[in-house]
């Protein structure tokens, strides 16, 4: 009778195995087999590109995407008149889930720029494709994706957008080591004030934001901060990339390099926003996966 009782138990426990996939099975460790955060959403509208997800610092990002395309000698020379290639940006594509969107910037100059935002859990993927189908030279030799970081640092007034307190969880790399702003040799003087530009290796001094002028190079295309709790890292990267600059509303950029396109010619950019946990060493890696060289 024992007997029975005990093969009945068996039976019942098999049965609410098969049926649940979780009866029976001894507990794993803690951290395993935990569900995977969820993918980060995309929305585009008036030039504002929107990350969100319930696992987002201030449960949102937002990029002014994008600013502006720029052309060369632009350091000391007047940002409207002479620097800033007008442009309009349309909305091609949203996929129905919120993961991706395409995007097609026209320049005045008749150059096109096809974008292809992709969301992950923890990163957003940028390809674009910048075309000059006109026969003649285009001076776009850069453009800004400017992000605002206000609400993921917890050190942003929207009500003071020139607030200047989140620079102390705002970083850059110098000599293959993480530096927090104002990193050193900060720099005061330019045709406009305030703000901090780092050009990428390569780049002419000359042909960057016009705001105070580091002395130092970057030693990669990283640019971003830490939560207000230090848990998380919120950074942008592009390849190739034509400075680093914190800017005068709460943001930060990693401008992506154009270089010009002749008649004819077409370039491909790639960028990256990481939303992950901070660890440099692992952010350092991943940046060396997708973007290093």
């Amino acid at each position: 009778m024992q007997m029975l009782y005990v093969r009945s138990l068996l039976s019942v426990c098999l049965v609410g195995c098969l049926v649940s996939g979780t009866l029976c099975v001894a507990a794993e460790p803690e951290g395993k087999g935990t569900a995977e955060k969820p993918r980060l959403k995309l929305h585009w509208e008036k030039n504002i590109l929107t990350i969100s997800g319930p696992h987002v610092p201030g449960r949102e990002v937002k990029i002014l995407y994008l600013e502006a395309y720029c052309r060369p000698n632009s350091h000391t020379t007047d940002w409207n008149q002479h620097t800033v290639i007008g442009h309009t940006t349309t909305l091609d594509e949203a996929s129905e889930d919120g993961h991706q969107l395409k995007l097609t910037c026209r320049l005045k100059d008749g150059v096109v720029v096809k974008h292809v935002i992709t969301a992950g859990h923890d990163e957003v993927d940028f390809r674009l494709t910048a075309h000059n189908p006109t026969q003649l030279a285009s001076e776009a030799h850069w453009a800004q994706p400017c992000m605002r970081v206000g609400a993921f640092t917890g050190l942003g007034d929207p009500n003071k957008p020139q607030s200047y307190e989140y620079l102390k969880n705002s970083f850059i790399f110098l000599d293959g080591k993480l530096e927090r702003m104002p990193t050193r040799d900060w720099a005061t003087k330019a045709r406009y004030t305030p703000g901090q530009v780092w050009a990428g290796p390569g780049v002419p001094r000359a042909d960057v934001n016009p705001r105070p002028l580091n002395p130092h190079t970057p030693s990669n295309g990283l640019i971003g901060c830490f939560s207000g709790d230090e848990r998380q890292i919120l950074a942008m990267a592009w390849k190739p990339y034509q400075e680093l600059f914190q800017g005068i509303i709460t943001c930060l950029h990693s401008d992506f390099r154009i270089g010009g396109l002749k008649p004819g010619e077409t370039k491909e950019i790639r960028g990256k926003v990481y939303i992950v946990p901070a660890d440099v060493p692992a952010l350092l890696q991943r940046y060396e996966q997708d973007l290093g060289d």
